[in-house]
Order: C-alpha cells, then sequence, then structure tokens
C-alpha cells in the first residue's frame, strides 16, 4: 500500500465534511458532534477533530480517521475509501486495483437489474402509449419517469420469466425473490416504481393499476433475502445529499408523495414502505438529520400514524415537526391542487411535535365536562415536562391559565412536582463492559496517548528504552517511533492510514484515544509515568528471579539470585 498517496489524499479532504455529508453534525466549540451510526445512539456522542482530522465516539469507543470512517460506514474496504477519496480531491489513483466483490446475493440484484430494464423498455414502447398518457395526465412527465425509472408490465404475458429463465435463473429463484409467482410473472398490465434499498439498487417493485378494472390498486413485492421493509425508506439514496443541503427530511407515508413532492423540486424526502415506522428506520433517519417533519396523511388514519410515529422519534431525540394537511389530502393530492407554493408554506409552518400532540389531545375534550377538562390540563402539564426549552414550557402554562383561568403558579408547582419525580426516576444506561486496568496498564496506555499527542515525548521513549508489559503494546510503541522517525513529525490521521492492516494495534489505539486524557504533559509528569514503567519492569524480574531460585538447587547460586533480588527491591542498580 502506497502510504505517502494516501496521506497526501487525506489531507487534501476534510473529515468535518465527509463524515458530515452522512450524518448531521453540530459545532461545539473547536470540534463537532454528531449522532454516532455505529451503535444505537440517542444523543450526539460522536466527536469529529477538524484540527486532528480523527473522530471518537465516546460511547461505543469507534474511533479513526477518514480512511476508517468511510469503510466503517460504507462497508467498503481501504483501496475502494482510498479511490473514493482520491477522485473527490482529482488525485489519480489509477495505480491502485480495487477488486469487485461478490456476494451470495449478486444474482438476485442482477435479476431485478434486468427486471427494471424490461418494464422500462415496455413503458417507452408503442405499447406503453396508454400508461404513458395515464402518467402524463397525472403531470408526471418525461423527467420523472426517468428520474424515478418508471416502467411497464405487460398484459397477460410471461415474457419477464422468460427473459430472466433465458439468462440462466430457474424458476424456484423467481418465485422465491419475488419476481414470479407459481411459475409466472407477478404483474401483468401495471405500471411498475421501482423500490430501492439504502445504496440506490432495485430489490422490489410497486405495481400500479392504470386502467378501471377494480382489482388490487397496486401490488407489492414480497420481503425477500434483499426487501425488508422494515430496514428501508423510500427514496433514501437520493434524500441523503437533499437532507444535508436541507438540513431537514421530510418523511411521507407513500411512494407516490415522494414522487408528486420530486415534480415540484422537493427532494429531501423518505416514504414509509407501507409499515410502522421501526427501529432500523429511525436508525436510518438519524443519519440523515436530526430534524424530521412528518408529512402523513391528512386523514384520520394520517394524524394517529403522525401521532405514533412522532412519539417514536420524539423519544429517540429527534427534533419533530407535523404537517397537518387539510381536506383528508395526501402529499400527492394537495400537490396536485394546490401547487408548491402552498404546500411549502405547510412545511415551512410545521408544528413542533409536542403542540401538534396537544391540540389533537384538545380535540378530543368535553369542556362542560369538569372531570375531562381536569385530566386535559394534565395531560397538557405531562407533555410540557418533556420540553427541554424553559421558555416553551413558560408559553404553554401561561396559555393553559388564561385559557381555564387557573392560577400559573399552581399550574407551575404541577410542572415543578412532575419534574421531580422525573428526575428521581433511576435511568439505567447499559454499560459498556471493561476490563479494570491496574496502575502499570494506565502508566502504559497513557504514555502511547501522549506519544500521539507530542513528538517530545516520543524522543524520551525512545531515550528512556522503557519496557512495555505485552507484544501488542511494545509493537504499537515500535509503529508511532518507526512513523516519527520516517516523518519527523507524528500525525494521528497519517498514523491511522499506516496501521490499517494491524487491526490489533488499531484496536488498541482507538481504545487509548477514546480516553479522556489531557493532550499536554511537563517533562516533570511524563517522568512520573516512567517511574510507575520502570517499577512495574522491577517487579516482573523480582518475580523471574524468584521462580528462577525455586528451581535452583545450588545453594551458591541460590544465594547469588537472592542478592540480586535484595538489590533490586533497594533500587539498586
Amino acid at each position: 500500500m502506497n502510504h505517502d498517496l494516501a496521506n497526501e489524499i487525506r489531507s487534501k479532504v476534510d473529515i468535518v465534511d465527509i463524515i458530515g455529508e452522512r450524518i448531521p453534525l453540530i459545532a461545539k466549540g473547536k470540534n463537532f458532534f454528531g449522532v454516532c451510526p455505529f451503535h444505537d445512539d440517542t444523543n450526539p456522542s460522536m466527536c469529529v477533530s477538524r484540527e486532528k482530522q480523527i473522530y471518537t465516539c465516546f460511547s461505543c469507543h469507534a474511533t479513526g480517521n477518514v480512511y476508517t470512517f468511510l469503510m466503517n460506514y460504507e462497508h467498503i474496504d481501504f483501496k475502494e475509501a482510498l479511490k473514493y477519496l482520491g477522485d473527490k480531491v482529482g488525485i489519480d489513483t489509477g495505480s491502485i486495483r480495487v477488486s469487485k466483490k461478490t456476494t451470495k446475493y449478486d444474482k438476485l440484484y442482477d435479476a431485478y437489474k434486468l427486471a427494471l430494464k424490461y418494464y422500462q423498455n415496455n413503458l417507452n414502447s408503442s405499447a406503453g402509449k396508454k400508461a404513458k398518457k395515464y402518467l402524463n395526465d397525472r403531470q408526471i412527465d418525461e423527467s420523472i419517469i426517468k428520474e424515478f425509472e418508471i416502467g411497464l408490465s405487460m398484459e397477460t404475458k410471461n415474457d419477464l420469466v422468460k427473459l430472466l429463465s433465458s439468462k440462466d435463473y430457474d424458476l424456484t429463484t423467481l418465485n422465491k425473490i419475488g419476481l414470479a409467482s407459481d411459475n409466472h410473472d407477478v404483474y401483468n398490465d401495471r405500471i411498475m416504481f421501482p423500490l430501492y434499498d439504502i445504496t440506490g439498487r432495485v430489490v422490489g417493485f410497486s405495481g400500479r393499476r392504470y386502467d378501471d378494472i377494480k382489482d388490487n390498486k397496486y401490488v407489492n413485492t414480497k420481503e425477500t433475502d434483499i426487501f425488508k421493509k422494515g430496514e428501508l425508506l423510500y427514496h433514501y439514496h437520493i434524500a441523503r445529499e437533499e437532507a444535508r443541503l436541507n438540513k431537514s427530511v421530510i418523511l411521507m407515508e407513500g411512494f407516490m408523495d415522494v414522487i408528486r413532492a420530486s415534480t415540484i423540486g422537493i427532494k429531501n424526502t423518505v416514504a414509509l414502505m407501507g409499515t410502522a415506522l421501526t427501529k432500523e428506520q429511525i436508525s436510518l433517519l438519524k443519519r440523515l438529520s436530526n430534524n424530521i417533519i412528518l408529512c402523513l396523511d391528512g386523514d384520520e388514519p394520517g394524524v394517529n400514524a403522525a401521532l405514533a410515529n412522532g412519539e417514536l422519534l420524539f423519544n429517540s431525540g429527534i427534533e419533530v415537526k407535523v404537517v397537518e394537511l387539510p381536506d383528508n389530502d395526501d402529499p400527492d393530492s394537495f400537490i396536485l391542487k394546490h401547487g408548491k407554493e402552498r404546500f411549502l408554506g405547510f412545511i415551512n409552518n410545521a408544528l413542533n411535535y409536542t403542540d401538534f400532540k396537544m391540540r389533537k389531545l384538545r380535540d378530543k375534550v368535553n369542556f362542560k365536562s369538569d372531570e375531562e377538562k381536569v385530566n386535559y390540563i394534565n395531560k397538557v402539564i405531562e407533555e410540557t415536562v418533556k420540553l427541554t426549552d424553559p421558555i416553551r414550557r413558560e408559553v404553554v402554562l401561561k396559555r393553559l391559565a388564561k385559557e381555564f383561568d387557573i392560577g400559573y403558579n399552581t399550574l407551575e408547582m404541577r410542572m415543578n412536582s412532575l419534574l421531580k419525580s422525573e428526575d428521581k426516576k433511576e435511568v439505567v444506561i447499559p454499560k459498556k463492559e471493561t476490563t479494570k486496568k491496574d496502575k502499570y496498564t494506565k502508566a502504559f496506555e497513557q504514555i502511547i496517548y501522549f506519544m500521539l499527542n507530542n513528538d517530545w515525548v516520543i524522543t524520551k521513549v525512545e531515550e528512556g528504552k522503557l519496557i512495555f508489559p505485552t507484544n501488542i503494546m511494545r509493537n504499537t510503541c515500535s509503529e508511532i517511533i518507526h512513523y516519527y522517525n520516517k516523518y519527523g513529525s507524528i500525525n494521528v490521521a497519517d498514523f491511522y492510514t499506516s496501521i490499517q492492516d494491524k487491526e490489533d494495534i488499531m484496536l488498541l489505539i482507538n481504545s487509548i484515544l477514546a480516553e479522556e486524557y489531557n493532550e499536554t504533559i511537563s517533562e516533570e509528569e511524563l517522568e512520573d509515568y516512567f517511574k510507575v514503567v520502570r517499577e512495574f519492569a522491577t517487579k516482573e524480574e523480582i518475580k523471574r528471579l524468584t521462580n528462577l531460585m525455586k528451581k535452583e538447587i545450588d545453594p551458591l547460586e541460590q544465594a547469588k539470585i537472592a542478592e540480586k533480588i535484595r538489590k533490586l527491591k533497594l533500587g539498586d542498580k
């Protein structure tokens, strides 16, 4: 591996930009923080340092440079990350050969690629005129048809199964992956909307009737090894960049809502796949943005879905807003009726989720009943307790006090009692299993930490001829010294590149850098650490000599060993 090329490429990219393209980052002081994508994170626990060009998660201890982030986030190897970044900064990486990865699902993805082309060709043929007219009448023009790769399945024919069978796909496989049923095409005479995974590969279809036949309006691909609805969000691969630019993402109910929004230039949109919001989908949304706008259907089921999904997102630490469309409209029908400006007006004036929830609570209250009125007030106060902004809390309480002619102090006392109850609740945070470290291990690891952050410490360690206790520590120390002697200074981000193929060293470095040590150290303080290291070496030598003496049968030799032990204990060199 050409480390110099890797370091040159790394020096021309900013890790904050690369990570920021994938997860939302917030500036705090000189560093940036975001929700860690490598564990189930509810609070931003990943710190990205522009100065050091490394990231560290203080919760799961994921650590590294821009290469390790891309490798772990995109599930690619080092060469692929190198080529990706090289292309990004315009540095030729032609000498780097990337071998094509194969998986057991490649043939399935290829089958869907062929099906996609087949359906697209049908729509663009003379047989697709009626379907294309239907789309055009629905204000879905050629550019949108092309953008969303819309196609057409043929009427009462079995051409797709025949095509795929000719490409060595057996009928059992085609039935299993949802392109055939009972050895025949699943879709007949339907407009075909491809469904994608998060990387943009086609993994399913939704086929829509476009004539007057009273049949299922939509037929969707069944769940398969590559198509699991609860783990996907429609349009995710496109919305990722759009959400970063807009600093928000709009969550819709169906793919037609997303397509319609795209016709008016709104592309920071994703849609559920006909399922309740799952834990996996919430994790995907967090990768897009911490600001989610729910824009579901305006009918009663849509309102109930907004309440249920909003609660899940709110409890996951996401800032949630809700759009409530009038007249039972969904985004698709609303945009067709009212156009872009009015739709954007609703998006820009979306309600905070808690305000939306309190409004919906009010809709169900009979205010002629004192009991229902009191229950409503208590529920509003319970929701107010969840707000973190004290100004918003005060606004809500003042509004309640005025509306129901209740003393503000009475409401505030009730809220404060609930706040105290919340504070008293024991929050159980699962602890990461850690091995208790003795003072010697801590000293060794801190010395390595100081070596990574201070060039002069490396020189002192080399001069001091310190003996580290384990092979991995000795190897890590040697790697740091070798890197320093080669390049004349230590750069942690580039050092990571030099140990890409040394997993044991990288794991130790990750563990050490995830600790919150002071970066600077004086010579006097460093000498204290050296004393602990030398004390360890002395103890180990005493232990070795004691075992040797037990095995020695010659009294004179035993006496010599005993004298060595005595001198070591006295500190006599």
